[in-house]
């Protein structure tokens, strides 16, 4: 807390409460961070100039502090308001040009001691404790430099660097939904234009399945028929080229016999009352 003493011990005569020194230590941790104070109130003034040190009227009103920031190489404004809400002081931390807004809550008996308020060593209970809640919950996003952060980064390395032994392990089986750039080259089917695709390519030559199933060429195992030598009683020799797409349209080899007028008729087949 290098630098706390000096700051406390030069507004010590403003400190008449214990919310002073909550506020004077917040100020101090938003000096540590790279800011530096221009003035108290809402409203920009002629005279503000950038300082470490508290206004003269800081702690003037003790209901509800109000303190102005700019980083200390830039104009970016940050606007620090503090609400005494009964044993409480609720921050307030506005960024004049990005609108974002952080809060804090500190109870303020769990880190002042009331009775040592002009005793620096004593009037603070566990202000380590209460500088990380400033640092992590009150101060902007890129200001904020502890674990919360470093965690949540060490934790996407490790995702990253498992995902790359998984992509390595050959005997890994391989995901049923592939990432992105990993899709196997299928046609998709609620594609716009893929409705009626399989009567402009009957046979499948681009890739598709095709709407003719061509028992020659279609790679399921063939009977030794071949429809070139002709069908008997059907089609004589030659008929079919070879090669040809055939579709049998009887049963192959010889007819059935008909039926033979030898067979018993039926029953009252001459009955001409039936």
């Amino acid at each position: 807390m290098a630098g706390l003493e000096v700051l406390y011990t030069c507004v010590g005569g403003s400190v008449t409460c214990p919310q002073d020194a909550v506020v004077c230590l917040v100020h101090w941790e938003m000096i540590k961070s790279g800011y530096r104070c221009i003035g108290s109130g809402d409203e920009a003034r002629s005279g503000d100039k950038k300082s470490e040190l508290l206004p003269a009227d800081w702690s003037s009103n003790k209901e509800l502090y109000s303190l102005r920031y700019k980083p200390k190489d830039g104009d970016n404004q940050l606007l620090l308001k503090a609400i005494t809400v009964d044993s409480t002081l609720i921050f307030n931390l506005m960024n004049s040009g990005t609108q974002q807004v952080s809060d804090l809550t500190v109870n303020i008996s769990d880190h002042i001691n009331t009775e040592q308020l002009q005793n620096f060593e004593s009037v603070f209970k566990d202000a380590d404790s209460l500088s990380e809640k400033v640092r992590t919950q009150l101060l902007p996003p890129q200001d904020r430099t502890t674990g919360p952060r470093t965690e949540r980064r060490s934790q996407r390395e490790e995702e990253e660097e498992r995902r790359r032994e998984d992509d390595s392990d050959p005997l890994r089986i391989p995901n049923r939904h592939p990432r992105h750039g990993t899709q196997p080259n299928w046609p998709d089917p609620m594609h716009p234009f893929a409705a009626g695709g399989a009567d402009l390519d009957p046979f499948g030559s681009r890739g598709g399945g095709g709407m003719i199933v061509d028992p020659l060429r279609s790679g399921y195992p063939r009977s030794g028929f071949d429809p070139s030598s002709g069908i008997p009683d059907i089609l004589p020799p030659g008929a079919v080229p070879p090669g040809a797409r055939f579709d049998p349209f009887g049963p192959v080899g010889r007819h059935r016999p008909g039926p033979d007028r030898d067979h018993m008729p039926p029953p009252g087949y001459d009955d001409m009352f039936m």
